[in-house]
């Protein structure tokens, strides 16, 4: 069964390539304890069907979460709504 999630915040790295820029994705379990994992582990995750994400991004909108790779062959997470341009998870707040 495939696991669901919401990503609601990123841990950023300065970095000039975008699709390197996000280190860690975070959220907030039903609990209400926290959760916070590599962009590598959430690229993996879906990429092998156990995990599914979303992104909440602070105007409350939700939008899926895919895999892609840039044209240097990085992995890397992104939004539907982003098509190339991976803003969305970008604009997100900082994990705590």
């Amino acid at each position: 069964m495939v696991k669901t999630q919401t990503i609601r915040c990123i841990v950023k790295e300065p970095r000039d390539n975008p699709y390197e820029a996000i280190k860690f994705v975070g959220g907030t379990n039903s609990d209400g304890s926290r959760w916070k994992q590599t962009q590598q582990w959430a690229v993996d995750g879906i990429d092998s069907g156990q995990w599914q994400f979303d992104s909440l991004g602070t105007d409350g909108v939700s939008a899926k979460v895919v895999t892609a790779t840039s044209r240097f062959g990085h992995r890397y997470i992104k939004t539907v709504a982003d098509r190339d341009v991976p803003d969305n998870l970008l604009k997100l707040p900082p994990c705590p």
